[in-house]
């Protein structure tokens, strides 16, 4: 059999120049490997974000040569965060000491941050052409044709592998799913940054409400006084919310108290923006033959904190490493690119099986009074009990995956302090106030029948919904036992 000789631009051509897309091609490119990286914007440019680089995503930026000593004189340190529900704090804590991971991260802007990885990609020798906006793709036996406009040109790229990492819109992904991302797999969020911000400028603060919920509101200091504040809520609530995303970013800088104290003598310094995210389907396929998706692109959002960059950053590499063993046999098929699919599935499937069930749960705003008391419970648990506070801040720090949620030390803590803090505030008001513990009852009884007429009001989404829930707690059970097996074949 005669191979047809094919004449190629490059090894690898990598579409977006965010984190995942310049991550992955300065690794190739490190490796020995030709790349052609492509992006329609010129750098540096901006992109929203909540812009907080937790531990794993300054060990991942260490990797790719930008030390702290780099960046920490235009960046600033985060040492320990706090969470407050309706003007109360919930629990303040450090970020837990991980071995072999920085115990604090930053708030890194990404016009830095893109424009510091983008550069190490030039310095690796990738090739480089911005401006450039890609209309379409077409596969072949023998690699990939990338077809993109730039002043108002066509251009034609060759390449042997295709790797998407143009964001959550990504063209790259609708071409090789055939569709986009549900509804049910996608944040929406908003985000402003502030002037003359008070209160400590190495916390991070998250805000929990009843008319954000589920979602919350964020204030992470940038440094001399300025801070990003957002807030991200899931894009199919039940039933949805009636006020905009910008609207009840400014609605809660007046009303909620905490925030209020931060911001009151603030001013606002750019536009209030906003941007989609489609979260983790592991159903969705990040692969096909010669193609492969990173970051956003392929859904490595967690949609429990809306984490991104340190998934972007990880996939990056994961992918760099897979395609650098493949393209030496030109073995790009999706069967020999279902290593990289493992590796994502063993690194993220379980935790973000957990973290999705959360948000399907909590995204029924019907049951809201259930779930914020619920948050003011496990806040009462970690305030209890170190080893709770390490747990849960770690996986909201994306230090530690969502599913050490399950382990009986949160479970149990979780169940003993609801059991002692309802047990202790029926007693209270049974023996100090008798008829305040009747009112109470007929303020649970009525509590119930609103969400039970507001459930039948939302009959035909609050049967979605609990289908969803369903899905997942399968999906999650599926994990859980290939996880227990796992672990008791490799102690055979």
């Amino acid at each position: 059999m005669v191979k047809v000789s094919q004449a190629y631009d490059c090894d690898v051509l990598v579409v977006g120049a965010g984190p995942a897309g310049s991550a992955s091609a300065a690794h190739l490119a490190t490796s020995g490997h030709r790349v052609l990286l492509l992006d329609q914007h010129h750098f540096p440019r901006d992109k929203i974000c909540g812009d907080f680089v937790g531990p794993v995503g300054l060990l991942e930026l260490s990797r790719l040569g930008i030390s702290e000593q780099a960046i920490e004189s235009q960046t600033n340190i985060i040492n320990y965060a706090s969470a407050f529900l309706e003007n109360r704090e919930l629990v303040s804590a450090t970020i837990p000491e991980i071995t072999g991971f920085p115990t604090h991260g930053r708030v890194i802007p990404r016009l830095l941050l893109d424009n510091w990885i983008f550069q190490k990609a030039a310095d690796a020798g990738v090739e480089i052409r911005e401006g450039y906006r890609v209309t379409a793709i077409h596969k072949d036996k023998y690699g990939v044709t990338v077809t993109a406009k730039a002043n108002k040109q066509t251009f034609y790229f060759r390449t042997r592998l295709l790797i998407g990492a143009d964001g959550s819109n990504s063209m790259i992904a609708r071409a090789v799913r055939g569709y986009s991302p549900p509804d049910k797999d996608r944040i929406v969020a908003v985000r402003a940054y502030f002037e003359d911000v008070d209160g400590p400028q190495d916390r991070a603060d998250l805000y929990f409400t009843k008319t954000s919920f589920p979602g919350y509101c964020w204030l992470f200091p940038t440094g001399e006084g300025r801070a990003n504040v957002g807030v991200g809520v899931a894009a199919k609530m039940i039933p949805a919310s009636k006020l905009g995303l910008k609207s009840l970013l400014l609605n809660l800088v007046k009303t909620d108290k905490v925030l209020h104290q931060r911001l009151a003598n603030a001013q606002l310094s750019s536009k209030i923006n906003g941007w989609p995210l489609t979260t983790y389907d592991h159903h969705l396929p990040v692969t096909s033959d010669r193609v492969m998706l990173v970051g956003d692109a392929a859904g490595l959002i967690n949609p429990l904190n809306g984490e991104g960059i340190q998934y972007a950053l990880l996939s990056g590499r994961w992918a760099a490493e897979a395609a650098g063993k493949l393209l030496v046999d030109d073995n790009l098929s999706q069967a020999a690119l279902n290593i990289y699919v493992k590796q994502l599935e063993q690194e993220l499937r379980y935790d973000m099986a957990v973290s999705s069930l959360i948000v399907q749960v909590i995204r029924n705003r019907t049951f809201n009074p259930v779930w914020l008391r619920a948050l003011e419970i496990i806040g009462a648990a970690a305030r209890q009990s170190p080893e709770y506070t390490s747990i849960t801040g770690g996986v909201l720090a994306g230090l530690l995956p969502a599913n050490d949620l399950l382990s009986y030390r949160i479970i149990g803590g979780t169940l003993k302090q609801a059991a002692l803090s309802l047990g202790v505030d029926t007693v209270a008001h049974s023996v100090s106030r008798p008829m305040m513990a009747l009112h109470s009852g007929f303020d649970i009884a009525r509590g119930g029948v609103s969400m039970g007429v507001e459930t039948l009001q939302h009959y035909r989404e609050s049967i979605e919904w609990g289908q969803d829930v369903v899905k997942g707690g399968s999906e999650l059970v599926v994990n859980v036992y290939q996880d227990l097996a796992t672990r008791y074949g490799s102690t055979r």
